[in-house]
């Protein structure tokens, strides 16, 4: 069934090709990246990407999040809730993003060309999300050469170059004057802001923001915090809006890709279930979150599909078909900004409580006594255990969508603490990681996903395979 995520992708021919009010009528694959109109490729590498990240990338983030486990009446997911995935697994995932981005750089290397620098702004920053997302999963990945119609077999870059690259390549679009930008205006073809270049201004700053903090704990430490301090004393912007797509309407191959692949065509809505990492957290703390997140019902304990409890009494994942699709969230860019002053400003208690109260606001929900009671900011407590206030609530806030940056944060902080115990341990802290019941990693929790079959059989660059378990080059633990 894993073969059948291509229907995801029709997102970037059928919801793109089909609404008029794209102005699309060709799928941009079927002409000449030459002469295809930027307005038209730029919508299919979003949605591309969007797809690849918001499906099944969203599956095992949420999964590896500790948001939801395999159900115990099914068997879909299990190989990810028991952390064995393999090189003939989710080859999509890989082939999904680069085709996206292929549309991507094709845009930009237009834009540049044509000193459109408005596409090239965009087209710029939406490389660097998508390959940020691949390096933090993957570890090395084609950068410098990927998508380049006249190299078959990119080389592989290291992710500390991957990093190095992405800054220096948002710092160039930041660099280019938009007020000097010649040719097509972007409008209703970009699906994230509508033509908003001011957010797509903050949306790059918001990135390299994110890009220094993950190597904060790693031995480019300095190059980080001189990063993020020479931001700061600039009175840089940050985002204050979601980035990402909100056009989903309840229908085949137009609605939220996590909602498509796991409710509509692909799978059966009851995969997923509560999973009692997340659940205790919420039950312990009186969280009106909980409600919000899944339907009535009972927790399943992490990675126990084998459980005998009837399937009809665990709760299911609240999931829509119109939840918008986010390469990042308002509530994620207030915490990424929270983390950046505590470390080398001031302010951020009132950041991380924006951040909280965004996230309830999001949901219909009243967050103010949350903030001021049980989730409180440590204001006299230590550096990490602010940082772990930030890291914890950012973890519940990248639900459901985005619990693949949740699963990044977790390896570069240690945040939320790993169990000694399982979860149904009396001595069990509510919220806690556990190691799934039936893990196949004697003990050891993913780090990554191991490089694809797809393509180790078509470009000899590829890197030797490491495990599963072993840890990208940031990682604090």
């Amino acid at each position: 069934m894993k073969k059948f995520i291509i229907s995801i992708l029709v997102l970037s021919t059928t919801f793109v090709g089909c609404s008029s009010d794209l102005d699309i009528n060709r799928d941009p694959d079927s002409l000449s990246p030459s002469t295809v109109p930027l307005s038209a490729q730029l919508p299919a590498g979003i949605t591309g990407i969007i797809g690849s990240e918001g499906a099944a990338m969203s599956i095992i983030g949420g999964m590896w999040s500790q948001y939801w486990t395999q159900s115990n009446a099914a068997n879909q997911y299990k190989f990810i809730d028991n952390y064995s995935i393999g090189t003939s697994d989710y080859n999509f995932i890989w082939t999904g993003m680069y085709d996206g981005l292929g549309d991507i750089r094709n845009v930009k290397r237009r834009a540049l060309a044509e000193e459109n620098w408005n596409y090239y702004l965009i087209a710029t920053i939406l490389e660097v999300q998508a390959s940020q997302i691949l390096t933090d999963l993957y570890g090395s990945i084609p950068y410098k050469e990927a998508n380049n119609p006249s190299i078959l077999e990119p080389k592989f870059n290291t992710g500390e170059e991957v990093y190095t690259y992405m800054i220096e390549d948002l710092n160039d679009a930041l660099s280019k004057s938009l007020a000097a930008s010649k040719g097509t205006i972007p409008g209703s073809d970009d699906l994230i802001f509508a033509g908003n270049m001011s957010n797509w201004t903050k949306f790059a700053n918001t990135l390299k923001l994110k890009i220094y903090l993950r190597q904060i704990y790693s031995a480019r430490a300095t190059i980080a915090s001189d990063g993020i301090k020479q931001m700061i004393a600039a009175g840089t912007q940050f985002l204050s809006v979601d980035a990402g797509m909100t056009q989903f309407t309840d229908a085949i191959n137009q609605s939220n890709p996590l909602y498509e692949y796991n409710n509509r065509r692909l799978n059966v809505a009851t995969n997923m279930r509560m999973s009692a990492t997340l659940a205790s957290y919420f039950d312990n703390n009186g969280d009106t979150r909980k409600t919000k997140y899944y339907l009535a019902g009972n927790s399943l304990n992490q990675g126990d599909y084998d459980s005998t409890v009837g399937a009809g009494t665990i709760a299911i994942v609240n999931l829509s078909a119109t939840t918008p699709a986010l390469l990042m969230s308002k509530e994620n860019s207030l915490f990424l900004q929270a983390e950046a002053m505590e470390r080398f400003g001031t302010g951020g208690k009132s950041l991380y409580e924006a951040a909280v109260n965004a996230n309830f606001t999001r949901y219909g929900l009243v967050g103010s006594t949350f903030v001021s009671g049980k989730y409180a900011y440590p204001t006299t407590g230590t550096l990490e255990q602010k940082v772990e206030a930030i890291i914890t609530q950012k973890w519940i806030a990248s639900f459901p969508g985005n619990g693949y940056e949740a699963f990044f944060e977790k390896n570069r902080t240690g945040y939320p603490k790993t169990s000694t115990v399982y979860s149904t341990s009396a001595a069990y802290i509510p919220g806690q990681f556990v190691y799934a019941k039936n893990g196949t990693t004697l003990g050891l929790f993913p780090k990554r996903i191991v490089y694809p079959l797809v393509e180790r059989n078509a470009n000899s660059n590829a890197p030797a395979l490491v495990t599963l378990t072993t840890p990208v080059w940031w990682a604090k633990n």
